[in-house]
């Protein structure tokens, strides 16, 4: 670990607007991200929260009634030669990004593999489509390539596969067409959107190591975008926790999983299927998110917030640093704040889990 990482994308300030028929909905507000090569970051909150858009901005794919109002978006690469490049994403055009960076740096693993396939072409088709485009590789040697990936990815009879379509596979298979799709220009960054939502768990463990793997044999950095913290658990280094288009929590894994500082936080580990839990209801976040439309002063997590402050009406908390790579946004951190402590049952469903984790770093 001593040596330095290269950093692959820095997100900074961004801030991002939707022109809408009720108006301007201001769906990003002053997002940091770091990514560092060969890690994975998992960005995680409920549906609306701003994951996606964030990640779409990064790849130059963000809607038409989209408004980038802030920020940079600096992604670092290698050309073929090796020299070292670094470009703000948000200063390029749909065009020089389509070329450069679109599949070819940056692949997206989106949530439903029926909506990203091509009804109308074949599985090998689409795979190498990319490879003839960027690389201008011979039809032969990309055919090749494609069958490679598809076996890469654990899908047998890979050569009779190349001539089906995607109607002909079933849900998990699709999935994995859609990630050698993704791998086929080896990108340097892979950005998976829920990749497992549409899937039944067994097929979704498989997914998910799949990626791990796929990750380690080819030193790729990954970005998680999910609402499952039990996904998490199983694949990040980092992870950003986003609320109404801020991130509230960011940290290392075991710093979010066994030290959470946000009330938001705290809801959404609540919120995980646990089997040793006496409550036999499944907890919820009471409320619902914010309607980002008419933003109101403060934060935007106080209404749901069992320990919201007074402050929390007025004024939007900052960043507070828990350790060097652990920080929070919430006024609970500071000094002044009365003491609130984590739910109790959730301290101990904590102390559980480390306790499981301690068994299974033994075995």
């Amino acid at each position: 670990m001593s040596e330095t990482k290269e950093q692959i994308l820095k997100i900074r300030d961004l801030d991002i607007t939707f022109q809408t028929t009720a108006g301007s909905v201001h769906a990003i507000r002053g997002v940091n991200i770091d990514l560092m090569k060969g890690e994975t970051v998992a960005i995680v909150g409920e549906s609306g929260s701003g994951k996606s858009v964030t990640m779409k901005a990064a790849m130059g794919i963000l809607a038409s009634n989209a408004k980038v109002t802030g920020g940079t978006i600096e992604f670092s690469y290698h050309h073929a030669d090796g020299t070292p490049q670094t470009v703000d994403i948000l200063t390029k055009d749909k065009k020089w990004i389509r070329r450069h960076i679109n599949g070819k740096r940056i692949a997206m693993v989106f949530q439903d593999p029926m909506t990203s396939l091509d009804p109308t072409m074949t599985i090998g088709k689409q795979i190498m489509e990319g490879m003839i485009w960027h690389f201008k590789t011979p039809k032969k040697e990309a055919w090749d390539k494609a069958v490679e990936l598809l076996k890469e990815v654990g899908i047998e009879d890979a050569e009779k596969r190349m001539k089906n379509y995607p109607h002909q596979l079933s849900g998990g298979m699709r999935q994995r067409v859609v990630i050698a799709i993704a791998l086929a220009c080896n990108p340097d960054l892979l950005i998976c959107d829920e990749p497992t939502t549409a899937l039944d768990v067994t097929i979704q463990a498989k997914i998910i190591e799949l990626i791990r793997r796929v990750q380690k044999e080819r030193g790729i950095s990954v970005i998680y975008i999910t609402h499952d913290l039990g996904v998490v658990a199983k694949v990040a280094d980092y992870v950003n926790v986003m609320y109404a288009g801020k991130i509230v929590e960011k940290g290392m894994i075991n710093e979010i999983f066994y030290d959470p500082k946000h009330p938001y936080t705290w809801g959404l580990l609540s919120a995980m299927p646990d089997l040793d839990t006496a409550d036999e209801r499944l907890y919820t976040i009471p409320g619902s998110p914010p309607n980002l439309l008419n933003e109101k002063p403060g934060d935007a997590f106080a209404p749901r917030n069992q320990f919201a402050l007074e402050i929390d009406d007025k004024a939007d908390p900052p960043m507070f640093q828990v350790t060097d790579t652990h920080y929070a946004a919430t006024w609970l951190l500071d000094p002044r704040a009365p003491k609130a402590e984590m739910p109790p049952e959730l301290k101990e469903r904590i102390a559980r889990m480390k306790k499981e984790a301690k068994i299974d770093d033994g075995e």
